[in-house]
């Protein structure tokens, strides 16, 4: 794993929200990642980057998440999906590589290196699936990378 600390410009992301079971995350994306497109589509906007699940708290048997797209042109909500804001500021990140499953030791070794650096983060974190299903359908070649900004 190769951790870096950066400094972001805040974004803009139009996505579905829900507080779902862990259990139903991969009916949950497919159908937010579909209506964000829908909803950014009638409004004569696209995705400006690769599609993000922005986690509200540590996820545990019951995940709060915002999944969607970044966008540059103005959007407003809709009733099907939230226009919401990626913070700016100092964060650490890094990139998974390989299947959504065994991103639980990437994440063990993200935590290990903030508190060797004595780091405090935000409750707030996202990940962004620059490459996945849709481009490969080989999972070690799935790339996400790891965003938490810091408090």
């Amino acid at each position: 794993m190769n951790a870096e600390k950066v400094d972001l410009e805040p974004r803009t992301m139009m996505g579905v929200h829900e507080v779902i079971p862990i259990t139903a995350m991969v009916d949950y994306f497919g159908r937010a990642f579909t209506t964000s497109a829908a909803e950014l589509g009638k409004q004569g906007a696209y995705p400006a980057g690769p599609a993000i699940a922005l986690y509200h708290g540590k996820p545990t048997d019951i995940v709060d998440v915002t999944a969607g797209f970044p966008v540059e042109q103005p959007v407003t909500s809709t009733p099907e999906a939230s226009v919401v804001t990626l913070p700016g500021g100092p964060a650490i990140q890094t990139v998974h590589t390989g299947s959504y499953d065994s991103m639980t030791g990437t994440y063990d070794e993200l935590m290990a290196w903030v508190t060797e650096k004595d780091l405090t983060m935000s409750e707030d974190m996202w990940e962004e699936y620059l490459t996945g299903p849709e481009s490969d359908p080989d999972p070690s070649t799935w790339t996400t990378r790891i965003v938490r900004p810091l408090a």
